[in-house]
Order: C-alpha cells, then structure tokens, then sequence
C-alpha cells in the first residue's frame, strides 16, 4: 500500500503542471489563443505581416508580429527557441532567409521551413514561435 501511495502522490506531482495563462488572439482569423504561457515556455500561435507589400517587408512584419506577442508574455526575439515557418514558395527561402537572419540574432533558434500551398488572407509567410524565458 505504501508503494501504492507513493506512487499516486509522485504522479499527482508530475502532473500539476504550473499555471498557464492564455492571451486573446485579437481580430483572429480562428478559435485559438495568440499566446500560451506554461511555466517558463511562451508558445506563440501563427502570425501574419502586411500581405500586401513587399515580400521581405511581409516577412520583417511577420517577425514584427511575433515580437509583439512574445513581448506580452515579457520576451523577445532573443527568448526564441524554436520556430516553425511557412512558406508559400520555396523560390522564396533564400529572401525570406535573408530577412529572417537580420531579425533573430545568433545563436539562432532551431528552425523548420515548410512550404504550402495557401496562407490565411492571402499571406505568403507565416511563423510559430516558442520561446523560454530567462
């Protein structure tokens, strides 16, 4: 029995989890939270920058966009760990790569790329974010 116990106690423990706070996806084109905070992780949900320009002024917006969301949970580009970007064209990369770097500093966070066919509103790059803070 008192393994039992100990056993239920060691799994009460590991699952409470410590508090997540959920911020409001203002304006979202869908039902989800523009940013998760658990413990010390801070996901951020797709962004969006100004589909209309320019396409690596789309892409310094979207990274715009991230940086706005991770400041409301108190990080920033520097706080990023990960992210996952989407592409409408990989003849794109090469540009997208070029903003992407002037905008998050090395050490850079791991990265994946994948390409789609169709953003939301007609955007050509979109990026999940997830960052630790320090």
């Amino acid at each position: 029995m008192k393994h039992v116990l100990t056993a239920v106690l060691a799994l009460a423990t590991a699952c409470s989890a410590p508090s997540t706070v959920h911020h409001e996806a203002k304006g979202a084109l869908g039902p989800y939270s523009a940013v998760v905070e658990s413990g010390d992780l801070v996901f951020v949900a797709g962004r969006i920058g100004a589909t209309q320009a320019a396409f690596e002024e789309e892409v310094a917006t979207t990274i715009g966009a991230v940086e706005v969301e991770l400041a409301r949970a108190g990080c920033t580009l520097s706080d990023v760990v990960q992210t996952t970007c989407y592409v409408t064209d990989m003849a794109l990369y090469e540009r997208f790569n070029t903003v992407y770097a002037q905008r998050f500093a090395k050490p850079w966070p791991a990265r994946a790329v994948v390409a789609v066919s169709a953003l939301p509103a007609g955007a050509h790059v979109e990026i999940v974010a997830i960052a630790r803070r320090r």
